[in-house]
Order: structure tokens, then C-alpha cells, then sequence
């Protein structure tokens, strides 16, 4: 296997979008017309390897996506998700049916919560960040009353803004590096949110070295991006000089405005996912590919 590392645990797949996010990164078109000269043959697809950033097993859904589209991977987990402290979480579910919305921004937080809830009060509205969060829920029979049609916490807030929100109860379970998108958004619109650790974005140990081995030798074709705290930390894993290299290149695709935002402080502009999905990530990253620079 061309992973330097196993993953520990899966990264959250939504892009919490802040709505001052400035990013304007390039969205990939499908290539076509009778001119091949500016498309890259199947060959040169199979050549390079596609990073795969976010924590998932060697079958997880962005790896097996990939591969399902003749794209070579390698695993390359920047963050791990652990445990949180599980008092104040606990203690906020214990008081569950005093609120009258729950958030969801990941699958993690529905992980959490679900696991010592299993069925949420008949009072309480359900709200999800995105698609793949909101499926998770329905298969765990939980109701999504609240769905926003762009999967980040920028569209979550503009859905909250046609309801009544003044002095409404909601409770936000969150990681450790949510973003202040979700709880402020919704605070300003005259909600007393409750937001707790449901779990906890860390590091995960990389095998630095292997991985500088592969930027230097310039196999690497594209570099998935999953969320902000996965450019953070694999540029703290890499160094600032190979980190640099990556992005000159290769192909860099971003999941959504916020991860896009966060490699433009890094100097990047990079494509972004065509919907906010994993599914969505891995054919924008296949379409980049075949457009030649």
C-alpha cells in the first residue's frame, strides 16, 4: 500500500463555511470536444497519486470514490478525531428536552450524541449542516427538520434567519475547533445556543518523512482537502518548504469555501468540490486531472 501511515479515525467531512469568507477558488468543468491536446490520457491519471488528507480507513468513502474512478491514493490522515470530556455533553443531554433545536455540523457530533440518545424527544427540531450529516441521522432514526441547500454553517444560518429564532433553545454539540459560524450566526439572531464538545480534532501522527519522499519525487498528481484543520496540520507535519511544493504541484481541491479559504492563506487558490461532498470532491478532483496545466 502507498499510505506512509494507517488513520486513527475519520475526519468530518462538512466545510463550515464562515459568512465573511472571502475564497474564490476555481470550480472544475468537465473537459470536452474533439481537441485532446489539453486532456491528460488515462496513463497520466494512473501515473500520480491523489492525496487523500481527511482520516479514513484504506476503503473509506473519499479513497474508494477515488479509486471507483481509476485514481491511484494515498492516505495521508492530518487530523485524528478522539473522545472529548463527556461531562458538559452529558450533562446538556440530560436537560435534552428543554431545547428546542439540536445542530449537527458532522457525523461525529451525531455519533455522540445518539449513542446515549437514541431517541430524541418528540419536542425537539433537528437541524444538519449537510447531506451526508442529515443521511446519517435518518438512519439512525432521528427526524431532520432543517436541511440548508449549500452544505456549510454560512447556509445553515441564512435557513434559521425565515424562522422564528428569538429566545429559542438550541444546542449545538461541536468539536473542539468548530468554528464560531453556527453559535454566533444564531445568537445574533436572538437564539440562546448551548454549545458543547461532543469530540475532539487532534493531530494525527504522519510519517513525515515518507511523505516528503513522495512531493520530491513529484508523484503526486492532486491533494484533497476536507476541511481547514487538515491543512493546518499536514503543513505542521510536512514543513513549510515541502508543504509549499505540494501546492505548486499538484492539483489542490478543496471540499468548500472554508477549506478553500484556508489554503488561500497558504497562498492557494485551489478548485473546489463541485457540491460539498465526498462524492462531489472526488469527480472534481478526477476533472482537474484531466485538464493538462
Amino acid at each position: 500500500m502507498d499510505a506512509p501511515t494507517r488513520p486513527t479515525a475519520d475526519d468530518s467531512q462538512a466545510d463550515v463555511s464562515s459568512p465573511a469568507a472571502q475564497a474564490k477558488p476555481v470550480v472544475a468543468t468537465r473537459v470536452g470536444g474533439d481537441d485532446q491536446s489539453d486532456v491528460a490520457s488515462a496513463a497520466d491519471l494512473r501515473a500520480k497519486r491523489v492525496v487523500v488528507t481527511r482520516a479514513e480507513s484504506d476503503n473509506g468513502p473519499l479513497s474508494s470514490e477515488l479509486r471507483e474512478l481509476g485514481l491511484q491514493v494515498l492516505l495521508w490522515p492530518a487530523v485524528s478525531v478522539a473522545i472529548a470530556e463527556t461531562g458538559p455533553l452529558e450533562a446538556a443531554l440530560g436537560n435534552l428536552h428543554e431545547f428546542d433545536w439540536i445542530v449537527f455540523a458532522s457525523r461525529y457530533a451525531v455519533a455522540a450524541v445518539i449513542e446515549r440518545i437514541p431517541v430524541p424527544p418528540a419536542n425537539l427540531r433537528v437541524a444538519a449542516v449537510g447531506q451526508a450529516t442529515g443521511q446519517v441521522l435518518r438512519q439512525r432514526g432521528w427526524p431532520v427538520d432543517l436541511l440548508p441547500d449549500d452544505a456549510n454553517a454560512a447556509a445553515l444560518v441564512s435557513a434559521f434567519a425565515t424562522k422564528p429564532m428569538q429566545d429559542t433553545k438550541v444546542l449545538f454539540p461541536a468539536s473542539s475547533r468548530a468554528l464560531p459560524t453556527i453559535a454566533v450566526g444564531l445568537t445574533q439572531l436572538g437564539a440562546a445556543v448551548t454549545q458543547v464538545e461532543a469530540y475532539r480534532t487532534e493531530p494525527a501522527s504522519l510519517d513525515a518523512d515518507a511523505c516528503r519522499s513522495w512531493i520530491e519525487r513529484d508523484a503526486i498528481g492532486a491533494v484533497t482537502f476536507a476541511s481547514p484543520s487538515a491543512v493546518v496540520e499536514l503543513e505542521h507535519s510536512l514543513g513549510k518548504a515541502h508543504f509549499d511544493r505540494l501546492l505548486a504541484t499538484t492539483k489542490v481541491v478543496a471540499i468548500g469555501p472554508t477549506t478553500a479559504r484556508e489554503l488561500g492563506e497558504y497562498g492557494c487558490t485551489p478548485v473546489m468540490a463541485e457540491s460539498a461532498t465526498l462524492k462531489g470532491l472526488a469527480v472534481t478532483t478526477f476533472r482537474s486531472l484531466q485538464t493538462r496545466d
